[in-house]
């Protein structure tokens, strides 16, 4: 059993030894690398809490050296593992989506927070959160602090044993990843390599381009989170082995 993971480093390193731990070997050919940008942010001192929807973006705070000046703000994270991923670099009050944009817009909107929301972002946003807690009476200031540039080349061998067989499912965790897939991959497969090719996708959202482009055998995560992800591809590869 073999699969392909597909999201940027390091998290598809993460993701590889997290599949090593259950038995499966898997290979990264990321879609995505995340670019530092040149960004420079409004006086923390001005917020009452930082929006987070992805580990990226607080990565980019780190390499620029302001986390420091941001512990003081509660973060209210997407997820369990943009929210792990804060708490591991320092700040104290950390708060969970449970792992949607909707979630954390209703986590926001009901968390009578007094004052605006700092959300540090990347360049290609798949929710609009200022647009979203307007309504609310919520201020949101978002700032672009990096940026995700999708490859333009998928490595023949990669592809190669995508058409042999030799890659048993691919783990697809974006939908702009699954974009790019279909946009580098689809035209390249033949059609009876993409109706049984395995894609084990983060939610319904991820999968819709996929879907689009005529993959098949498309498997939704229960979750949107890497949990969730684990239990798929193991799911997957218990009933490939028949055990």
């Amino acid at each position: 059993m073999r699969m392909l993971v597909t999201r940027p480093e390091p998290d598809a390193q993460a993701s590889i030894d997290r599949l090593a731990a259950l038995g499966i070997e898997a290979v990264a050919t990321p879609l995505l690398t995340r670019a530092a940008l040149d960004f420079h942010l409004p006086d923390p001192s001005g917020f009452a809490a930082l929006a987070v929807t992805s580990t990226n973006a607080l990565r980019a705070l780190e390499d620029k050296s302001v986390l420091p000046d941001l512990h003081h703000l509660p973060v209210y994270a997407v997820g369990d593992r943009t929210a792990h991923e804060a708490k591991s670099l320092g700040f104290r009050d950390v708060f969970s989506a449970g792992g949607t944009f909707e979630r954390l817009t209703t986590m926001l909107a009901l968390a009578r927070i007094e004052g605006p929301v700092l959300y540090p972002a990347g360049r290609h946003l798949s929710g609009d959160l200022a647009q979203a807690l307007a309504p609310h009476g919520i201020m949101v200031v978002t700032a672009t602090v990096y940026d995700m540039v999708a490859e333009s080349y998928f490595p023949n061998g990669t592809l190669t044993e995508l058409e042999s067989g030799g890659l048993d499912a691919v783990l697809v965790y974006s939908r702009r990843t699954a974009e790019i897939f279909c946009a580098l991959v689809s035209e390249k497969l033949s059609a009876a390599k993409k109706r049984d090719l395995v894609l084990l996708c983060l939610s319904e959202n991820v999968a819709q381009p996929l879907l689009g482009s005529h993959f098949t055998r498309v498997h939704l995560a229960d979750r949107p989170d890497e949990e969730a992800m684990m239990s798929l591809a193991l799911a997957f590869a218990r009933e490939q082995s028949g055990s």
